[in-house]
C-alpha cells in the first residue's frame, strides 16, 4: 500500500483522497513542475490481477480521449508492473455518494439544478464521443463546494459499437451497479446513450428522495425489479419534490429505452422545461445557472 510522501514515477504522494478496495486515489505533486494532480493507483494485490489492470487501463484510455469541463481529465498512464496508475486533473471535491451518506440534503437541494445539468452535459459529451459510461451513479459524480460537477470512473465504459461491430456482440455476465442498471444493460444487450440516461434517472431519483427507485432482498431480486416493478413517484418519498420533476425522472427510467429521451441533449431540453424541482424552492436558479 502506498504511503504519503512516497515518490512514484516523479510524483510525490501528498494526501490520500479516496481509499478504495482495489485502488487508492492521492493528491500528488509533480516534482519537476510543482503542479498538483491526482493519481489513481492499484493496490499491490490488485496490481497482480489481469482483470483489475484491464479496468484501470480501460479507464485511463477512455479518459485520455475526453476533454470536457464536466468530465474528469486524465493526462498520463503508467503500465508499471508494480505500481500501475494514471494521473488526472486535481479537482478538490467529494462524490455525491458522500453527500448522501452525510445527509447533506441542504447542499444537494441548493445546487440541484446545476449538478443535474452539468452531469447531463458531461454525459452528453461522452455519448457524442462514442462512449457509454455504463456506471452512472452518485459515487461516480463529483462536485465541489459551489456545485461544479464532473463525471469520473470509466473502468467499464465502452465504445458504442457501429457498423459490423454490432454483429460481433457476445453476451457475457453483465457489468454495472445493480441499483442503477437499465434493463438492457442487465440483459447485456448492445448499449447506447439511453442506458446512461436510465442510470442518470436512477441517480436523480436517489439524490432527491434519499433512496434508489428499487430495493431488493438479494441482487437477483433487485435486478428483477428493474423489469417488473413500477417505480413510485418521487413525491412518495419526498413531498417537497414537484410533480413535474417527478414525471421527468420517471420518463428517464422508463423500462423500454424507446420510451426515454433519445439522447442527453433531449434530457437537457426537458430539464430546462422543468420550472421547479422543489416546491419549497422557487427557482431563480434558471437564470443564475
Amino acid at each position: 500500500m502506498a504511503e504519503v510522501n512516497e515518490v512514484i514515477n516523479g510524483y510525490r504522494l501528498r494526501t490520500l483522497l479516496h481509499p478504495g478496495q482495489t485502488s487508492q486515489v492521492f493528491e500528488v505533486v509533480e516534482i519537476k513542475s510543482n503542479r498538483h494532480f491526482a493519481m489513481k493507483l492499484l493496490l499491490p494485490e490488485a496490481a497482480e490481477k489481469p482483470e483489475m489492470r484491464r479496468g484501470l487501463f480501460n479507464e485511463a484510455e477512455v479518459g485520455e480521449h475526453l476533454r470536457h469541463q464536466n468530465v474528469i481529465r486524465i493526462v498520463k498512464v503508467s503500465r508499471s508492473q508494480e505500481t500501475p496508475h494514471f494521473i488526472m486533473e486535481f479537482f478538490p471535491s467529494g462524490s455525491l455518494r458522500l453527500r448522501l451518506q452525510t445527509k447533506d440534503f441542504a447542499f444537494l437541494k441548493q445546487h440541484s439544478r446545476k449538478i443535474f445539468k452539468e452531469a447531463a452535459t458531461g454525459l452528453a459529451y461522452m455519448n457524442a464521443m462514442g462512449y457509454v459510461h455504463r456506471d452512472v451513479k452518485p459515487d461516480n459524480i463529483i462536485v465541489n463546494s459551489i456545485g461544479d460537477t464532473k463525471i469520473i470512473d470509466f473502468a467499464i465504459s465502452k465504445k458504442i459499437p457501429t457498423g459490423m461491430a454490432r454483429w460481433f456482440h457476445r453476451r457475457r455476465r453483465p457489468q454495472g451497479t445493480p441499483s442503477f442498471m437499465s434493463p438492457e444493460q442487465i440483459r447485456d444487450e448492445i448499449l447506447d446513450g439511453r442506458a446512461d440516461i436510465y442510470s442518470y434517472g436512477c441517480t436523480l431519483y436517489e439524490l432527491t428522495t434519499g433512496r434508489p427507485p428499487y430495493r431488493g432482498m438479494t441482487t437477483n431480486d433487485l435486478l428483477s425489479r428493474h423489469f417488473a416493478e413500477k417505480p413510485a413517484p418521487l413525491v412518495a418519498y419526498n413531498s417537497d419534490v414537484t410533480d413535474e420533476f417527478s414525471a421527468f425522472v420517471l420518463r428517464l427510467i422508463a423500462k423500454k429505452k424507446t420510451d426515454r429521451p433519445a439522447n442527453f441533449h433531449e434530457v437537457l431540453m426537458e430539464l430546462r422545461k422543468v420550472k421547479q424541482i422543489y416546491k419549497s424552492m422557487p427557482e431563480k436558479q434558471l437564470e443564475e445557472e
